[in-house]
């Protein structure tokens, strides 16, 4: 089954490097789609069924503790892995993504191995 991934994240950089990481971990990549943030997210996710989601915490009109809330209300996103990348170095904030249903927690700056290891966990 081939994976339709969203990336959300302010950083269009960002969101690049990401994309490049998920070819390189070999995932068996479907539809890759980019959000600047939570909002256009939940707007993209109307259009397209998404499996993975790997979203920053930090960013502008809806950030990723928001969006993963909404995410986890929502039945048909309930059970969708949520992969937090953040430059947010706080505990607090980390016991709060997994307590939202987060499965994981990458800080800024990644490494390609990090995001890697962490995607073959989930999936």
């Amino acid at each position: 089954m081939s994976l339709n991934v969203l990336i959300v994240d302010d950083s269009a950089p960002v969101r690049k490097i990401l994309y490049r990481v998920m070819i390189h971990a070999d995932l068996p990549l479907g539809t890759v789609l980019e959000a600047g943030d939570g909002k256009e997210a939940l707007e993209i996710i109307k259009d397209v069924a998404i499996h993975l989601v790997l979203s920053d915490i930090c960013m502008p009109n809806m950030d990723g503790l928001q969006l993963l809330r909404e995410l986890k209300s929502m039945d048909e996103y309930k059970r969708v892995p949520v992969l937090m990348i953040t430059t947010e170095g706080s505990q607090s904030v980390a016991m709060e993504a997994a307590g939202l249903g987060a499965v994981g927690f990458v800080r800024k700056p990644f490494t390609a191995e990090q995001i890697k290891e962490k995607l073959q966990g989930v999936l």
